[in-house]
């Protein structure tokens, strides 16, 4: 078995984090496995080196060991352009112009699983209106669902406790894969970088469940490992609300302050214990 853990150095990690790092580590080392961290630092507007040396100490005073050195995404772009690259020479990927105001302006933006699906403005757009206007105008890149999925056919996944569950990466429409002002979306970063460590199982919160339709998508039409996924309860606070980077009450580093046992609290969050305040819900 190997898992691993996957902060976006943007902020603070809270309990929320603690309690998805606790469960991949303990489910590693308990099946004789190994339990790495790659560092999600490709958001180049909002990542902070310093991020990344307080969640490793996070880690630390939770008593959590990890196997090797952290992987940082930031230095596998070249394998993001190159993926990007594939899929644009089979035609399964277009430049996009658009604007996020343009797409939620537009009338024919309908809802799913990750928020307004694009309207495809830009997916049929005449070749030499795209090569002049990738020349002066930033752009992402989609890919176009339709295409993808009628390439890829049928796909399933499994889900730990849960069995096979059918994908429906059409829910998404055609999803960005690189950004206007990143190299990668997550969901191409995370996909291949599973692939390229040998995650064999992800855990990971049940915030993510949706995005596994598209991550399986992009496996199939890659020719990437599919692993096993367990996507756990959130953490949630008397609100209601699962926890988020601004609550810092909840931060680790609070908690550390406050002079909270760290390898104590992650035996309490194992056994699904969470301090007083806080609870465990699925969406």
């Amino acid at each position: 078995m190997l898992t691993r853990f996957a902060p976006s150095p943007t902020g603070e990690l809270h309990l929320g984090h603690a309690f998805s790092a606790v469960l991949a580590h303990d489910a590693a080392r308990g099946a004789g496995g190994r339990f790495l961290i790659r560092i999600d630092d490709i958001d180049g507007s909002r990542s902070r080196e310093e991020f990344i040396g307080a969640s490793l100490a996070d880690l630390a005073w939770l008593g959590l060991d990890w196997d090797g050195a952290p992987v940082r995404q930031s230095a596998r772009l070249g394998d993001y352009a190159a993926a990007l690259d594939v899929l644009r020479a089979r035609g399964l990927v277009y430049p996009c112009f658009c604007t996020r105001a343009d797409i939620v302006a537009s009338l024919s933006a309908p809802h799913g699983p990750s928020g307004a699906v694009y309207p495809g403005t830009c997916r049929d757009l005449p070749d030499v209106d795209r090569a002049r206007r990738m020349v002066t105008e930033p752009h992402c890149w989609r890919l176009d669902m339709a295409r993808a999925t009628a390439e890829a056919g049928e796909l399933v996944w499994e889900e730990k406790g849960q069995g096979l569950r059918t994908a429906d990466p059409v829910a998404h429409g055609d999803i960005v894969l690189a950004r206007k002002d990143a190299p990668a979306s997550y969901h191409l970063a995370s996909t291949l970088d599973d692939a390229n460590m040998g995650v064999t199982h992800v855990i990971r919160g049940a915030d993510l469940i949706a995005s596994t339709d598209v991550h399986r998508l992009l496996q199939a039409l890659l020719g990437l490992a599919t692993p096993l996924y367990h996507h756990h309860a959130l953490v949630c606070g008397l609100d209601g609300k699962r926890l988020a980077k601004r609550d810092a009450a909840a931060s680790l580093s609070a908690l550390r302050a406050a002079g909270i046992d760290g390898p104590a609290l992650a035996a309490d969050l194992a056994a699904d214990r969470l301090p007083a305040g806080y609870f465990l819900q699925n969406p």
